[in-house]
């Protein structure tokens, strides 16, 4: 990155912050530097003729305009810049301004805590990237109806893709999730955004469930033949929907005993507000199914607010992490506290701990150094259909 090209905004009000700003800024060989004592000052400096600023160095604390301001007048009119937050108050409080700076959709260098230090300084400039060139315009999201998705379960359309999930300390492969699919005739694969609702207001979410069911297990069976000494555990989604039917269980065991495979093959996850409707009911169903010697995950831990209660009155075997604390815990204090106090009491109530949202090689490190049982991501493997999971577990070799 070549800093003499590019054009910076120091947006502070502090006189001798600002001249320090700028001054690293120059010892760091740029040549394009305006200057701004408030927000409304810092926007003026895109009104002039010409104007074309790639990075803003903002305070956050400024008479008139603030920097909060700043940030969202500049991602609510799309401007194509990135920025760098200057601050001196609070860690947690700055950690809230990043996170707002994402939601408005500006590309956030990162934020340097005051005294600014030029090593500092280099170091957010250097993850400056010059804007992409739009994309062309997508083609419409599909829409379907209920009836489009009814003739596709009864085309059998709908099929898993599986997700592998990885033993952290042994870098083996343990399992996978299965990830519902619509291979539509002319749509090609779909995505469940554009069909789970559906199915749960129309009531076809449990015929779902029972082909996910039925070709996961014939999968398991057929892995253990083809793939041996592994045989993978297979983790399916179950609907809060359906946890309120008692016959539920019994029907979910008879598909997995009609393929030949034994139970213990398959983490059943549910969400965390799983058991708020018809408490007593859903509480019966999920103990069947332990009982019938299926495992148990608490699916997208921490983001609903009875996790604590739903530890205590649920059997479960596996607590599953959500990916944002995941994907944060590397930049954002309160995330990677979270992240720890999760896995520890994973370990303290004696489950497996699995963490969603590996991305990359940071992450996997990060998870490895927390003593993390199990992780899934896209650093590991995207979803993919039965065929290419199988290749992909042929070739498969955890990072050196």
């Amino acid at each position: 990155m070549n800093v003499s090209e590019l054009r910076f905004v120091v947006a502070e009000d502090h006189d001798f912050q600002r001249r320090t700003l700028v001054g690293l800024l120059k010892r760091l060989g740029a040549a394009h530097v305006g200057e701004a004592a408030d927000g409304a000052a810092a926007l003026e400096l895109f009104r002039t003729p010409d104007a074309k600023i790639d990075v803003i160095i903002s305070d956050l604390d400024m008479p008139g305009m603030d920097g909060m301001e700043l940030i969202r007048h500049v991602g609510e009119s799309g401007l194509a810049v990135s920025v760098i937050l200057s601050s001196a108050i609070d860690r947690a409080v700055l950690a809230s301004v990043e996170a707002m700076t994402r939601a408005y959709g500006i590309t956030l260098l990162g934020a340097i805590e005051k005294p600014v230090t030029q090593v500092k300084l280099e170091a957010m400039i250097e993850r400056h990237r010059p804007p992409q060139p739009k994309a062309a315009p997508r083609a419409p999201a599909p829409s379907f109806s209920l009836d489009d998705i009814r003739q596709g379960l009864a085309n059998d359309e709908f099929e898993p893709f599986y997700q592998p999930k990885i033993d952290l300390q042994t870098g083996e492969l343990t399992g996978a999730e299965a990830l519902a699919r619509w291979r539509h005739p002319e749509r090609g694969i779909v995505s469940p955004y554009f069909f789970i609702g559906a199915m749960e207001e129309g009531g076809l979410i449990d015929e779902l469930t029972w082909k996910m069911m039925a070709k996961s297990a014939r999968q398991v069976r057929l892995w253990a033949q083809a793939l041996p000494p592994l045989t993978p555990v297979i983790s399916v989604n179950l609907s809060a929907k359906s946890l309120g039917d008692p016959e539920v269980a019994d029907h979910i065991t008879q598909i997995v005993r009609d393929e030949g495979v034994d139970p213990g093959n398959f983490v059943l996850e549910v969400t965390e507000s799983a058991a708020v409707n018809h408490v007593a009911r859903t509480l019966e169903t999920l103990a069947r199914l332990r009982i019938r010697g299926f495992r148990l995950s608490i699916d997208d831990y921490g983001t609903g607010y009875s996790s604590m209660q739903q530890l205590t009155r649920i059997a479960f075997t596996e607590l599953k992490i959500d990916q944002s604390f995941v994907l944060s815990a590397l930049d954002v204090e309160a995330s990677r506290v979270i992240l720890e106090s999760s896995l520890d009491m994973a370990r303290r109530l004696k489950v497996h701990s699995v963490a969603e949202g590996v991305e990359t090689r940071a992450h996997w490190d990060l998870l490895l150094s927390l003593g993390c049982d199990i992780a899934q991501g896209y650093f590991i493997a995207r979803p993919m259909d039965a065929a290419g999971f199988a290749k992909w577990a042929a070739e498969w070799a955890p990072p050196a």
